[in-house]
């Protein structure tokens, strides 16, 4: 501990210059974060009172300590772990403490400020420390002197390798704005480059948590030249970074009043836009410009050069609005037909460049041996198969009704087509730009091979759906008894290459389930609409596969058989009630009773669930059993409800199924064709839910290898956090568990900061549409929603009810929000949303089809349900009384 006196004159006085005040000190010597503060001080321009310990000290530091000669020739770590451990000269500590005591000791911000830092062409932002919401005087020295120490960071010695020395560094000690809103500003639209466009990110609370990516934000446009809002697009926001206790900054819930509404005010908007506009004016320069505000009054905390171009396209294709990896020609280009519509719903949002390339990985590798398993013969070009457009993975539905073409039941493209087509597309004059797929001896070869393919999957469909249960069930527990931290690379190599082989495996396997399932079910559709007329879709819809049968309906079942358990022992339902949701497993397993209730009760339940999570294709999204924080969630909310799993299930016991009935109406064959239509969607339902649990945890077992490098890649500084996993290729992975060479041979620094910022660039675009024709101008603007009373979507599950609506963005953090009876509006479902449905009393998606997830689990839960509405979380706000008519596919707010 060191001990100073702060009325002592301190000795290096020349040392610690109070930015924006009359001093001495050379740019160099401030580093440039901290010269950047001085000059925007100096400007005027509204910046928080900082000091800065200048390169000169620090130099000091090293040379009176003798840590100068020690550091000069040992590696990063020796050299940082030697700083750590260095105590502050007491000359030093008493002039850092003397100018923290004429601050007024207030919480302050201590950041690293490196000489090249912030420099017009290479900005080392984030390469070194910096430490938030620091008190006292001994706080302040040991963050001193872990921003002194992170001058050989691991990370920063990848960042500048190749680059020379270390150099020297400052320290810039700011008073801390605990932002009521923060965000960033871009003095020049950083997408397309138009002119006079400043672009504003804000969110709530801290802007580390837009930086990390980890909350909502809302996008806004101003004209620089009236300052008044162009554009505005708000989000849903639920959490906020903010300090959760002195000295620690995490996650925690935006108030519900705050989360629909804009950050920030239009007058606000505009007096931000004035203070950037002078910012640039005073550095002659775009800026790109870090912001807090805080009871009303704005603070620029950071202003940087704009270095970055504009972001390269998705595709290879010569052009930002084509999904096309590989060039094609023109009338291909401009005539294919693409959709991200209930494609496994695994695919359908918003993917980082990780998920973006184990996509890919997955189109060159399995979808092609996937489209083989429906007996298609020539399975095509996998290049032409799947397409990328602003972080979305696009199936190419013209290449795929093509070469479906080969099998009968496909050979109409209108019933692949149709499937995947949202309002907004018009196929009147659509022509598949691949035409048909060959008849004559081509069409004969395709149509035999179809045909001895299918005898086969027909005589071995059940067993397969066995083989895999099984299956997954070994290399589940296999994956459990293994500690990845030990493994050898080569090891580790070997286990990826094994999961990839069963990722390989589990999804041609589960394909003909889910293809088939949907094939029957739009066989269904057309001879209910031929045979029953107006009958016929009130048929569809009572058309149900047992419940019981339904892995993913099941999963509701066992959470409710948890919470019964929780609760008949009282001590270990506190536990899940009192502690933080990311403490609550550690406590269970630090207490007798509650290690019995999680062995008994957790353990199993997490065998049979466990891999579920959001949107499963996306590497970076955590699985129930890597963060059982919504299960909690769950445990929680059935438990204090009150009600039984059963009287849930006894929904549909007020729904007459006269299903029987109407079929007795027609004539034998029509009947006995229809129930063995009938049959086999429910056969085939039956096995894709079984079998999908089989296919997501193979990807499951990918994550594990994936993120064990990642540990790695930290430790070696190629990364900052493991948050930087989702900006890794997934290809490099495998590079560098096949080589001896050393992460950053493998690992580019610049090309992970460059997968960064196009991610950004993704976020801040509006949403691309869920299906288009052609092309897409990426950069055209979207015209706002108009809010209005009433919405159309596509009639999932039939029945009226009205109720209050609860928009879900985030399903961790808001499932103990949720109430019994409340509207679910959200953007899609996938299987880990299904316990809340045994609770909603409607559902309202902007995606979905007949066959999504949302939809047919409604109709196993019997809750009234409006898929593909496209714009209700847009529309529709948490409060608002809602009607839903699961028939009609309307939803109304009658009462906002």
């Amino acid at each position: 501990m060191n001990t100073t006196d702060p009325t002592a004159p301190a000795r290096h006085p020349e040392h610690v210059v109070v930015l924006g005040a009359p001093h001495r000190a050379a740019p160099s010597a401030l580093g440039g974060k901290a010269a950047r503060l001085d000059e925007m001080l100096r400007a005027g321009l509204p910046v928080p009172p900082a000091f800065c310990l200048t390169t000169e000290m620090f130099d000091g530091f090293l040379r009176d300590t003798g840590l100068a000669e020690k550091v000069r020739d040992a590696d990063a770590r020796t050299a940082r772990e030697a700083v750590l451990a260095t105590e502050i000269p007491q000359p030093v500590a008493d002039a850092v403490v003397a100018a923290y005591a004429e601050m007024g000791r207030p919480r302050v911000a201590v950041r690293s400020s490196a000489v090249r830092e912030d420099s017009g062409t290479q900005s080392f932002a984030g390469q070194h420390d910096t430490v938030l919401d620091v008190c006292g005087d001994d706080g302040l020295l040991d963050a001193v002197r872990h921003c002194w120490a992170s001058l050989w960071s691991d990370r920063a010695a990848a960042y500048r390798a190749g680059d020379g020395t270390p150099g020297s560094i400052a320290v810039v000690v700011q008073e801390m704005v605990h932002a009521d809103v923060s965000g960033v500003l871009f003095t020049v639209d950083p997408v397309g480059g138009r002119a006079h466009r400043i672009v504003v990110e804000a969110c709530q609370g801290l802007g580390e948590g837009l930086v990390s990516g980890r909350v909502s934000s809302d996008f806004f446009v101003v004209d620089d030249r009236s300052l008044e809002v162009t554009e505005e697009r708000v989000r849903y926001k639920v959490t906020k970074c903010a300090p959760l206790e002195p000295g620690r900054i995490g996650l925690t819930k935006v108030d519900a009043a705050a989360r629909d509404v804009p950050c920030l005010s239009r007058g606000q908007l505009g007096e931000l836009a004035g203070i950037a506009v002078r910012v640039r004016d005073h550095y002659g320069c775009e800026q790109d410009v870090e912001w807090a505000l805080r009871d009303g009054a704005f603070h620029l905390l950071q202003t940087r050069p704009i270095t970055t171009a504009r972001p390269a396209a998705d595709g290879a294709a010569g052009t930002a609005g084509s999904p096309y990896v590989t060039e094609q020609p023109e009338e291909i280009r401009t005539g294919t037909l693409w959709s991200r519509m209930d494609i496994g719903e695994i695919f359908v949002g918003l993917m980082t460049p990780l998920g973006l390339s184990f996509a890919r990985h997955y189109q060159q590798h399995v979808h092609r041996d996937c489209a083989a398993a429906l007996g298609v013969r020539d399975t095509g070009d996998a290049d032409r198969h799947m397409g990328y457009l602003q972080g979305h993975v696009y199936l190419n539905i013209s290449y795929g009704a093509h070469l479906l073409g080969q099998c009968p039941p496909t050979r109409d493209q209108r019933r692949f087509t149709g499937r995947f087509v949202s309002e907004e597309v018009d196929l009147t004059r659509y022509r598949n730009p691949f035409g048909t797929f060959p008849a004559g001896l081509e069409g004969t070869r395709s149509t035999v091979f179809w045909l001895r393919h299918t005898a086969r999957e027909v005589a071995d469909l059940k067993a397969r759906a066995q083989r895999m249960v099984r299956s997954r069930l070994y290399e589940f527990d296999r994956a459990r008894r293994l500690d990845p931290t030990r493994m050898s690379r080569r090891e580790l190599r070997a286990e990826l290459d094994r999961y990839l082989g069963c990722f390989h495996d589990a999804h041609v396997g589960y394909m003909p389930y889910y293809i088939n399932a949907f094939g029957f079910y739009g066989v269904l559709t057309e001879l209910c609409a031929k045979w029953l007329g107006d009958e016929g879709h009130n048929l569809q819809n009572r058309i149900k596969t047992d419940m019981s049968s339904l892995r993913t309906v099941e999963s509701a079942k066992e959470i409710w058989a948890v919470a019964q358990a929780a609760k008949d022992a009282p001590h270990v339902l506190r536990i899940i009630n009192d502690e933080p949701l990311e403490r609550i497993e550690r406590a269970l397993r630090d207490d007798a009773e509650g290690r019995e209730f999680w062995d008994r009760h957790m353990e199993p339940f997490l065998r049979a669930n466990g891999t579920r999570g959001h949107q499963e294709m996306e590497l970076t999204h955590p699985r129930w059993i890597d963060d059982p924080s919504y299960v909690f969630q769950m445990i929680r909310r059935y438990s204090a409800d009150g009600f039984s799993i059963e009287d849930i299930l006894r929904r549909s016991s007020g729904y007459h199924d006269t299903s029987g009935q109407v079929l007795q109406r027609l004539p034998l064959p029509k009947r006995k064709a229809l129930e063995t239509v009938i049959g086999l969607y429910r056969l085939c339902s039956e096995l894709r839910e079984t079998t999908r649990m089989s296919m997501i945890t193979t990807i499951w077992l990918i994550r594990n290898v994936v993120y064990e490098v990642g540990r790695r890649l930290v430790q070696a500084g190629v990364l900052h956090s493991l948050d930087e996993v989702a900006y890794l290729d997934f290809e490099d992975v495998r590079r560098y568990l096949a080589s001896a060479g050393g992460e950053t041979e493998v690992f580019d620094r610049g090309r992970i900061d460059t997968a960064r910022r196009l991610h950004d660039h993704h976020r801040r675009l509006p949403e691309p549409p869920l299906a288009f024709i052609g092309e897409y101008d990426v950069t055209a603007a979207v015209p706002p929603v108009a809010a209005g009373a009433r919405l159309t979507g596509l009639g999932a599950s039939p029945g009226r009810v009205v109720g209050r609506a609860r928009v879900v963005e985030d399903l961790v953090w808001q499932a103990d929000e949720f109430q019994p009876g409340e509207i679910l509006v959200t953007r899609y479902t996938d299987a880990s949303w299904t316990p809340l449905f045994a609770i909603a009393g409607g559902v309202v998606t902007d995606v979905g089809s007949m066959l999504s997830h949302s939809s047919i689990v409604a109709r196993e839960f019997n809750v009234p349900s409006v898929v593909n509405t496209r714009h209700a979380t847009q529309v529709v706000n948490t409060g608002d009384l809602v009607v839903v008519d699961g028939a009609a596919g309307t939803v109304e707010v009658a009462e906002g």
